[in-house]
């Protein structure tokens, strides 16, 4: 427990104390506008179908651009690209908000809810990368390196479970609309300050002549088996949303459906925060597989819960696999990516999180209403499997897959040219002059 304080400690003494609060601040305009703009537009336009096109349209924003502002962060710097996204979001978030009330038609408010998705500053992404630079730029130990993961990743959860909670919290006492202009007004001031805090400047973007010499390279496999690992996450995400929202609504209580949701996130945000106490020969590696493995096992009971308690019980365990696997997704990014592209990276890595999500709530809500809450839950246990089935087949590298940052020793190349693995599943790649012992033999 001390240990784990101390690592914390040495996170914060990077950071800073204000860079953590002002980033969750940032984020909860993120969990508060997609549930806010489908209660919003539900109520303003009586129309169900009508909230899920906006809803999908602002998903569809943030999928497809996401990327494109993590690349703008690589190449000119957080700090520009952070202050337009968040100045223009807000802005959008408003014109969403008058739109809904002012009775909009369906296709113009679809594209105000596109530009709202499209400029999410992506605050979660960046803070990682930033924080990233910041334990590089400092020579930190892998264990300061990964309880930065697990800040972030608990941070993420915590917002979570925030803003929906603010969202139905306005929404019960005055009216969506309020949600909905308070994350203009957060996205606005805290998305700013988030852009302009000093920590801004390790994160200041890659010359032109640099990325010239630097070439394009693949990212390498394992990056890919991730974005995957994470869209099936965001799977199981939507489809246990709208299983228990169908379950919560059979049993006669859809008011519990954010509770229930929220105790999930709770459990989550709790269990990633302490990852950072696992010692160092858990290894990524082992920690993708346990997950997903929990992942699965916790997930079954729900093809059989039936009962309002039961449900409570099975999700607030399921909870406890999520921000493991989360956090260990994006520590594997971290990884395997060259530093110059890590903001792109982690963009892709959220995207396919919430693409993921985005799909499976169109699927699993009308399995739902076809079969029932199982039909719902079964997609959720069914990507899960899949999750285990990747974390099992997926070759992950025994060391860092590019070269050491900067002002470091270059790496020497271990295995088959060009630093490819010579063998066998965990062969290393390019191994730093220090190992992480995490990865030793794993």
């Amino acid at each position: 427990m001390v240990g784990t304080v101390s690592t914390y400690r040495s996170v914060i003494a990077l950071t800073g104390p204000l860079l953590p609060l002002v980033s969750f601040l940032a984020r909860l305009p993120v969990a508060m506008s997609q549930f806010g703009s489908f209660l919003l537009v539900a109520q303003t336009s009586g129309s169900l179908a009508t909230a899920g096109i906006v809803g999908g349209a602002l998903s569809t924003g943030q999928v497809l651009f996401g990327p494109v502002l993590g690349r703008l962060a690589d190449r000119h710097g957080q700090r520009r690209v952070v202050l337009a996204a968040a100045a223009v979001n807000a802005a959008a978030t408003a014109a969403l908000v008058a739109g809904a009330l002012t009775h909009l038609a369906t296709l113009p408010l679809a594209a105000v809810g596109a530009l709202t998705g499209a400029s999410v500053p992506l605050i979660g992404p960046l803070a990682r990368t930033r924080s990233v630079a910041l334990a590089r730029s400092a020579q930190a130990d892998e264990g300061v390196t990964g309880a930065v993961h697990a800040l972030e990743g608990t941070l993420d959860e915590v917002s979570f479970v925030f803003g929906p909670a603010l969202v139905g919290l306005a929404s019960l006492v005055a009216h969506p609309a309020f949600a909905l202009a308070g994350a203009a007004c957060l996205v606005a001031v805290f998305g700013s300050a988030f852009a302009l805090h000093p920590t801004a400047a390790a994160t200041a973007g890659s010359p032109a002549r640099e990325r010239r010499t630097g070439g394009r390279r693949r990212p390498p496999a394992v990056v890919h088996a991730v974005r995957g690992s994470l869209a099936l996450q965001g799977v199981m995400f939507g489809a246990c949303q709208a299983g228990i929202t169908a379950l919560t609504i059979r049993l006669g209580v859809p008011d519990q459906a954010a509770v229930v949701y929220a105790a999930m996130g709770i459990v989550s945000a709790a269990v990633g925060l302490a990852l950072g106490a696992l010692p160092a020969r858990f290894g990524l590696r082992l920690r993708w597989r346990v997950a997903t493995g929990a992942a699965l096992v916790f997930s079954a009971p729900l093809l059989v819960t039936d009962g309002l308690w039961p449900l409570y019980a099975v999700v607030t365990v399921l909870g406890a696999a999520y921000a493991p696997h989360l956090i260990t997704a994006f520590a594997l990014t971290e990884r395997a990516v060259e530093p110059a592209r890590l903001a792109t990276a982690m963009a892709f890595a959220a995207s396919s999180l919430v693409a993921g999500q985005a799909v499976a709530l169109v699927v699993a809500g009308r399995l739902a209403e076809r079969y029932g809450p199982s039909g719902a839950f079964a997609v959720a246990v069914g990507a899960a499997a899949l999750c285990l089935a990747l974390a099992l087949v997926t070759r992950v590298p025994a060391a860092r897959t590019h070269g050491a940052p900067a002002g470091e020793p270059p790496a020497e190349p271990a295995g088959g040219p060009n630093g490819a693995p010579a063998g066998g599943s965990d062969a290393e790649t390019v191994r730093q002059p220090d190992p992480d012992p995490a990865y030793a033999g794993r």
